[in-house]
C-alpha cells in the first residue's frame, strides 16, 4: 500500500493519542528496560482508576505516534522493550501497526490491558512478546466494577485467548475494598489458579486518586494491608509467582 504521495506507510500513517510517556521502566516488563508509552481514551469505568484523565477517548494527531517512533528510534541501545498501556491501548485501530513499527526496531513488546475487545487482542497476540491482563473480578462482579453491562464476557474471552496462546502474561487485580471483600478476592485468585494462571499479581488502589470521589474515602473494616499479605503467602503454592504490590 502505497501513500498518496507515492512512498510506502511510515509512522506519519499511524494515528495514535499519546497521553503519557515513561522514558524508562524497569518494573513494566519483567526483566526488560523498557519505555511505556500510555495511549488515551478507556470504555471502561472503574471507580478506583488512577488515571482517569486518560480515559476520555481522543482521536491522535499526525504527529504523535511519529515523535513516539522518533524516540524509540534514538534510544534503541539504551531500551530493550517497548509497553502500550493506557488508558486502554486496544481501543486504537492503529495500535497493530505501531507494534510492527516497535518490533522493526528490534524492541520487545509488551501490552497492558484489560481486554475490552479480545478481537484485537487475537490480531495483536502473535506480535507481542508479553502482556498484563487487568483481571477486574469474578463474572458478573466485573459489570458492576467497570460499570459496563455485559463486559464481563469480552474480559473473560481475551483471558482465554492468553491461556490457550504461547504468549508470556501475567493477570493482576487492583484491590479496592469497596469493591472485594478477603473471600472474594480469595476466590478470585483460586479460580485464577485452577484456569492455569501461573504469575498473578496484586496491587493496592490508591485511595487519593480514584476516580470516583466516594472511592477516595476509606472503608469501614477494611482488611489491614497484613491480612492481604497473608493471602499472598497462602496462594502462592498455587502459582509459579504471585505477589503484592503497594
Amino acid at each position: 500500500m502505497s501513500t498518496p504521495g507515492g512512498g510506502r506507510p511510515g509512522a506519519g500513517d499511524i494515528r495514535l493519542p499519546v497521553a503519557s510517556l515513561t522514558a524508562l521502566s524497569t518494573t513494566d516488563f519483567p526483566g526488560r528496560r523498557a519505555a511505556v508509552i500510555h495511549l488515551q481514551g478507556c470504555p471502561l469505568q472503574c471507580g478506583y482508576c488512577e488515571v482517569s484523565e486518560m480515559a476520555v477517548p481522543r482521536r491522535g494527531d499526525p504527529g504523535e505516534w511519529p515523535a513516539m517512533h522518533a524516540f524509540l528510534m534514538a534510544r534503541t541501545e539504551g531500551l530493550d522493550a517497548v509497553v502500550f498501556s493506557g488508558g486502554e491501548p486496544t481501543l486504537h485501530a492503529d495500535l497493530p501497526r505501531a507494534v510492527k513499527q516497535a518490533r522493526a526496531l528490534g524492541l520487545a513488546v509488551g501490552l497492558q490491558t484489560a481486554g475490552p475487545y479480545p478481537e484485537r487482542l487475537a490480531d495483536l497476540l502473535p506480535r507481542l512478546d508479553w502482556v498484563a491482563l487487568d483481571i477486574k473480578g469474578r463474572g458478573r462482579d466485573v459489570d458492576r466494577i467497570c460499570g459496563r453491562r455485559g463486559i464481563w464476557q469480552p474480559l473473560a474471552r481475551s483471558l482465554s485467548l492468553l491461556l490457550e496462546g504461547a504468549t508470556p502474561f501475567e493477570c493482576r487485580t487492583t484491590v479496592h475494598w469497596r469493591d472485594f471483600s478477603l473471600d472474594d478476592l480469595e476466590r478470585l485468585a483460586m479460580t485464577l489458579a485452577d484456569c492455569g494462571v501461573r504469575h498473578y499479581a496484586l496491587q493496592l488502589a490508591r485511595l487519593e486518586r480514584c476516580r470516583d470521589p466516594d472511592y477516595c474515602l476509606p472503608v469501614a473494616g477494611a482488611p489491614p494491608r497484613e491480612a492481604l499479605a497473608a493471602l499472598v503467602r497462602r496462594l502462592a503454592p498455587h502459582f509459579e509467582g504471585v505477589e503484592l504490590r503497594v
